[in-house]
């Protein structure tokens, strides 16, 4: 099964949002099947066949979810970090900023689902393959 260090190395090539494709079909490519990232500090959970899973380390120091989400605005703050406009960070801190608890990538379904704190789908995505 996959690695966190295939995974880290993936993602170490994921520069802005634009880059995002490349690096889901990667992991793909490695068995992921699903994985889940929390914002209030970047760790992440990956799931693969069979129950197998493995979670990252936190990414950054622990900051605060907004209680109340917004998804005007979120959804304006990941249609400027796909273009590439912002870095990883950032994305993740305007996330926090309107209420994102947390993402989920389906990559059978290829679907990404930003959640707030009391798990409501706040955005589904179809997520692009090129």
């Amino acid at each position: 099964m996959f690695t966190l260090e295939e995974i880290e190395l993936a993602h170490s090539k994921v520069k802005s949002g634009a880059e995002f494709p490349k690096y889901i079909k990667e992991i793909k490519g490695i068995g992921l099947t699903d994985f889940e990232t929390w914002v209030s500090d970047s760790h992440t959970v990956y799931f693969g066949k069979n129950g197998f899973q493995t979670t990252s380390k936190p990414k950054y120091e622990a900051m605060t979810v907004a209680n109340k989400s917004d998804k005007d605005k979120f959804s304006h703050y990941l249609k400027i970090h796909q273009k590439g406009e912002t870095d990883y960070f950032t994305f993740c801190k305007h996330c926090a900023q309107t209420g994102i608890e947390k993402w989920v990538m389906d990559l059978d379904k290829m679907t990404c689902t930003y959640y707030d704190k009391a798990q409501n789908e706040i955005v589904v995505e179809k997520v692009p393959t090129a």
